[in-house]
């Protein structure tokens, strides 16, 4: 396993297009669910253990070089919100695009071909894995800290939030991270039809509300 390019994925200055998105956090600031550090750490909490989760599962399968189809297929029938589903193609595609530049491999080669529109984004990031030479748990773990580190970047510009304070709500979050990230390895280890499904019905439902939104910050 390369260090260096296990952080080089999980870095937010990646460009892969996450900055643009808030993982919900800002249609869960307008409704008041979300005013400071502490609802942020529970909004980050749950927001780990379902779509975190879910997103880990499917990045480690596709780091194990499982079939795109049948994850594709399990990526769609895990996210409902249409909203959700176009903003997790538009971010593997953007991810696409940088992965295939900083990592060539024919497998992401293989995967844009058979996904010109985009493929859902925690197959890409599963893929851009195994092409940076890491494994199934450090795609879980990229996934995992991803669910949460754009929510709070989000939320610093939203709130206007002491940066200390928000990357302190990533410090307190770190070992149900690195639990999470582990089940998800483990889960794909077993293959797709064992992936979770864990759901957070409300951040479908304020997807499709934040998408109709006639002026936002965040794409999503």
């Amino acid at each position: 396993m390369s260090r260096s390019a296990l952080l080089l994925l999980a870095d937010g200055r990646f460009p892969a297009g996450g900055h643009a998105h808030s993982g919900g956090v800002e249609a869960a600031v307008r409704a008041g669910r979300v005013t400071g550090p502490a609802d942020l750490a529970a909004f980050c909490r749950g927001r780990l253990h379902t779509t975190g989760l879910t997103s880990a599962g499917l990045a480690a399968c596709a780091a194990l070089g499982h079939d795109p189809a049948v994850l594709d297929a399990a990526a769609d029938a895990r996210t409902p919100s249409p909203a959700l589903r176009a903003a997790s193609r538009r971010l593997g595609r953007q991810l696409m695009r940088a992965a295939r530049t900083v990592w060539p491999h024919p497998a992401l080669d293989a995967l844009a071909a058979a996904f010109p529109r985009g493929a859902h984004q925690p197959l890409v990031l599963g893929a851009s894995a195994r092409a940076a030479g890491l494994g199934a748990a450090d795609a879980a773990h990229c996934a995992v800290h991803e669910s949460v580190s754009g929510p709070v970047t989000a939320a610093v510009r939203l709130l206007g939030l002491d940066p200390f304070q928000a990357t302190a709500v990533l410090a307190g979050l770190a070992p149900e991270m690195d639990e999470v990230a582990a089940r998800a390895a483990d889960a794909a280890g077993r293959g797709p039809d064992a992936l979770p499904a864990a759901s957070a019905p409300l951040l479908d439902i304020t997807a499709e509300d934040h998408a109709a939104w006639p002026v936002r910050l965040f794409a999503s």
